[in-house]
């Protein structure tokens, strides 16, 4: 289809009345402009990625600002290519009577700097997805499309004010949102962008200081919510747009994140790096599946990472008897006290593999603390370091865990694993020790 010559509307019979010229010719006349710029921005877009491939690679610096400049062009070429005129969600009329305001899923002007399309993440895009009646948000008026191979098959309109009435053919504010739900639903989730509710859409753009916990049952958006914050933070984040963060986005399975890969770049972003969580820990990929159901969901529990907590704490034992400690420059005591002190440093929540550095320095400041005053501080401390004994009383009161070898032991102990977990019934721990054997 050539968007110039040809309807960017096909509404089906029983949608006739939507095909009224009064209500869609301005829409066809913007979709003509939207259609002439496109193709001239992939024209342009194109000769520029042909020529950074064709320019010097450099080197350091420069080397790195190309190879992120053809990263850069690729990813826009790749996402104007995949949709054309489907870049566009919709449009939202201000109250204030002036033009239309169209939304798309990312921003694009033309060669005469006039903006055809709002990226949604913008704040100035916030009221095609946040308003409502009792706040419509400046809004008099939104619309939205359904596409369908590239053409719009069907359109919703919602009116916030009295003005906001004439021109327009579907009145209902949830109608686009119910006619999402009666739709074919695929796996591929491509057209959600243009049915993000309110409430939704508040959480999506919510700050982004510390963690933000989503809740909610089976079906009511979680996932949605989530790869559309994804989206929005990248766009709108200083920390991220300036290149000194990233986005990790962690799902339970690789079904789950070919779905998310495939979302992300339709909200306008490629550089989102996903796993599961076996891919964060290096026993992850020896890991054999679980194939009962009854443990797979024991093992899983949120309870059984307390358990693991409290076997952890059994491996941070300060000894209870002191021992000295011989340098070049003097011979210290290091009593019990001095080793429950140092047990202290580790800061609250940390791991304990990480937390065992944090102990043993402040373990070597108390010993450097107890020589004299002439005595060279980080002569003594390297000579410390190097004190075999003292290294392996450190090793047996903090010892250095393997994850595979702890959750063992703690299946195969069955006075361990109900001291670690004393809420196991009986069964549930003889269940844990068969899967383990």
């Amino acid at each position: 289809m050539n968007p110039l010559t040809t309807s960017v509307f096909d509404l089906p019979d029983h949608l006739a009345p939507k095909a009224d010229p009064e209500l869609i010719a301005a829409d066809e006349r913007y979709f003509a402009d939207l259609a002439r710029t496109l193709d001239q921005t992939i024209a342009e877009l194109s000769d520029r990625l042909a020529a950074e491939r064709r320019a010097p690679g450099g080197t350091g610096r420069q080397a790195m600002d190309r190879d992120a400049e053809i990263h850069r062009l690729t990813a826009r070429l790749r996402t104007l290519r995949r949709f054309g005129l489907d870049l566009c969600l919709g449009h939202m009329v201000a109250a204030d009577g002036s033009g239309p305001v169209y939304v798309g899923r990312l921003g694009l002007t033309d060669s005469t700097g006039r903006r055809l399309l709002l990226d949604w993440r913008s704040p100035a895009a916030e009221p095609f997805f946040g308003a409502t009646h009792a706040n419509p948000m400046g809004l008099a008026s939104r619309r939205r499309y359904r596409w369908t191979r590239g053409r719009i098959g069907d359109y919703w309109d919602e009116v916030f004010t009295a003005d906001g009435f004439a021109g327009h053919a579907a009145l209902d504010d949830q109608s686009a949102f119910i006619a999402s739900l009666g739709g074919n639903r695929s796996a591929r989730m491509r057209d959600v962008l243009g049915t993000i509710q309110a409430d939704q859409d508040a959480i999506i753009r919510a700050g982004s200081r510390g963690a933000l916990v989503v809740d909610g049952g089976p079906g009511t958006g979680k996932t949605v919510v989530a790869l559309h914050r994804s989206a929005y933070l990248l766009y709108s984040d200083p920390r991220l747009r300036q290149r000194r963060g990233g986005v990790l986005f962690v799902g339970p399975h690789r079904p789950y994140l070919a779905y998310v890969s495939d979302v992300l770049p339709s909200l306008g972003e490629e550089g989102v790096q996903t796993c599961t969580l076996r891919d964060l820990v290096t026993e992850g990929e020896g890991a054999a599946a679980e194939t009962d159901p009854e443990t797979a969901r024991l093992k899983s529990s949120a309870d059984m990472v307390r358990a693991i907590e409290t076997a952890v704490r059994f491996y941070e034992e300060p000894p209870a008897k002191g021992m000295t400690v011989t340098t070049p420059w003097s011979e210290v005591l290091l009593g019990a006290d001095d080793w429950a002190t140092a047990f202290e440093a580790a800061e609250p929540g940390s791991a304990h593999n990480e937390a065992r550095d944090q102990v043993f320095e402040e373990l070597l400041t108390i010993l450097v603390e107890k020589h004299d005053e002439d005595a060279p501080a980080e002569a003594v401390r390297r000579s410390l370091r190097q004190d075999r004994e003292l290294v392996a009383a450190f090793d047996r009161a903090w010892p250095l865990l393997e994850a595979a070898d702890l959750v063992g032991d703690l299946w195969s102990v069955p006075a361990y694993l109900r001291l670690c977990a004393p809420w196991l019934s009986r069964e549930e721990v003889r269940r844990l020790q068969r899967a383990d054997a």
